[in-house]
């Protein structure tokens, strides 16, 4: 799969007094990212719940912060499927600022059912995800 790539821009509200983005902000922007990811795909998370009684969460996230994205910053939030298994997926993402990495992160998602428990991925989402 090559990489997703959705824009965004920098608000007033994402930054600090100084005019620098926020750290938490940038589990915001990459969460809304792997959304548009799904949404592309003809997907939801609602329509996950729906039709396959799955919740997707986050298991674990690494983030690596470069440098600082900054009020009204127009930036690239990339997002590729590095691998997946029955339950999970494993993503890297990138927040770009033209040519400069903001921040990278490695997050990794499972599949839940309603009571919290893992469950398999149904395996055509699946695929539609990683084409």
């Amino acid at each position: 799969m090559k990489a997703f790539k959705y824009n965004l821009k920098v608000y007033y509200e994402d930054t600090d007094f100084g005019g620098i983005v926020y750290h938490a902000n940038y589990l915001k922007y990459f969460e809304r990212a792997r959304s548009e990811l799904i949404y592309s795909i003809g997907y939801s998370n609602k329509k996950l719940l729906d039709k396959f009684n799955i919740l997707i969460a986050v298991k674990t996230c690494n983030l690596d912060f470069k440098k600082p994205a900054k009020f009204e910053d127009k930036i690239t939030v990339f997002t590729k499927i590095k691998s997946n298994t029955l339950t999970t997926i494993t993503m890297s993402q990138v927040i770009r600022r033209k040519l400069d990495i903001l921040c990278d992160a490695e997050i990794k998602l499972v599949s839940l059912n309603k009571l919290g428990k893992p469950v398999k991925l149904p395996k055509v989402f699946i695929k539609k995800l990683i084409n």
